[in-house]
């Protein structure tokens, strides 16, 4: 496997870790006013934004997360199929990533990011600069 589809395959796991769960999460916590804990060890999403912003707002936040992953996933499309288009997006979108890793407090992604912009820099030379493929 090559780097790119190694970064693709990280960013699909961040995305799909992290990005999909906000939706029934911030279901949950409309109904139900608190937040689900992951297997008892602390609350999910539970950072500075979830008692600083009333339920919806938080709400819309889970779901911007949500957005904002769904486009990350599409740019790991593209670095799988080559394109340094999908690369640039990918690496664009990560301060915007991050504003959700404070609000939310997750330190995981943080990792996931380190590791997605390393195996970028790596696949450089590897992607086409007309697209996808070349």
């Amino acid at each position: 496997m090559n780097i790119a589809r190694a970064d693709a395959i990280v960013t699909w796991l961040y995305a799909a870790g992290f990005g999909l769960p906000a939706i029934p999460i911030a279901i949950y916590h409309l109904n139900t006013g608190r937040l689900p804990s992951f297997f008892g060890l602390f609350d999910m999403y539970g950072g500075r934004w979830s008692g600083a912003v009333p339920p919806g707002i938080f709400a819309a936040l889970l779901v911007a997360f949500f957005l904002v992953t769904l486009v990350v996933a599409f740019a790991g499309w593209l670095v799988w199929e080559g394109s340094r288009i999908g690369a640039i997006l990918s690496l664009a979108l990560l301060p915007v990533e991050a504003v959700f890793w404070i609000g939310f407090d997750l330190p995981i992604p943080w990792l996931l990011g380190a590791a997605r912009v390393v195996l970028l820099l790596l696949a450089w030379t590897s992607l086409s600069p007309r697209g996808m493929g070349g």
